[in-house]
């Protein structure tokens, strides 16, 4: 059986060490060093996560992902390559469930992150294991938001929200992913149904 969360991470690995540190992403404010560090500090320091929860702790993950993206930027993408076996969100035991989603996103933000990207023929399999994730992502976010929709990802059944849908969002898997992670600018997912419900989910804080 197919790793896609370790092809994702070769991928990703060899697209960052040739777009070099300094390529912006789309994630703002973050250079490909800068993205780098954040996924390397969370597989290799899961106590920098404890400023989501102590708030005195706030500032902590980032000053630890600012040392961590101060490495020669090489050793800062051999870390990437070869995650910890001890890791709580890459060993063996978890990395797919944790990470086939996790590396997919930062591979588009990185090939995204220019003009000129078109999107990716993905494996089946790969898509088949995004829209299983994709599935609790959505759900949560459109009852967060108070939004009945329809979304429907090429060759997959529909996923349904509400009683009623106010909007129906297509198209393939992965921009359908890339849109429900909060990159809607950068997704080519098709939104129809009312305007203004279609404009403020474009404007959401989307993702996890």
């Amino acid at each position: 059986m197919t790793n896609h969360a370790r092809s994702e991470r070769e991928q990703l690995a060899d697209l960052l060490t040739d777009t070099g540190p300094d390529a912006p992403t789309l994630c703002e404010g973050w250079t490909t060093r800068d993205l780098a560090a954040h996924i390397v500090v969370r597989e290799r320091r899961p106590d920098s996560a404890l400023g989501l929860l102590i708030k005195p702790l706030a500032g902590r993950g980032e000053r630890v992902r600012r040392e961590r993206a101060a490495l020669p930027y090489p050793e800062l993408i051999g870390q990437l390559r070869t995650p910890p076996v001890w890791s709580p969100v890459s060993n063996p035991l978890v990395d797919p469930l944790a990470n086939t989603m996790e590396m997919f996103i930062h591979h588009e933000d990185v090939r995204r992150g220019t003009a000129g990207w078109e999107p990716r023929t993905l494996d089946r399999g790969l898509e088949t294991t995004l829209h299983r994730n994709l599935k609790l992502i959505i759900r949560g976010s459109l009852r967060r938001l108070g939004i009945g929709a329809e979304i429907t990802a090429t060759g997959f059944p529909p996923i349904r929200v509400g009683s009623g849908p106010q909007v129906r969002i297509t198209g393939d898997v992965g921009e359908i992913a890339v849109f429900f992670f909060g990159r809607q600018r950068a997704s080519r997912a098709s939104i129809d149904g009312d305007p203004a419900v279609a404009d403020r989910l474009r404007r959401a804080r989307l993702g996890v």
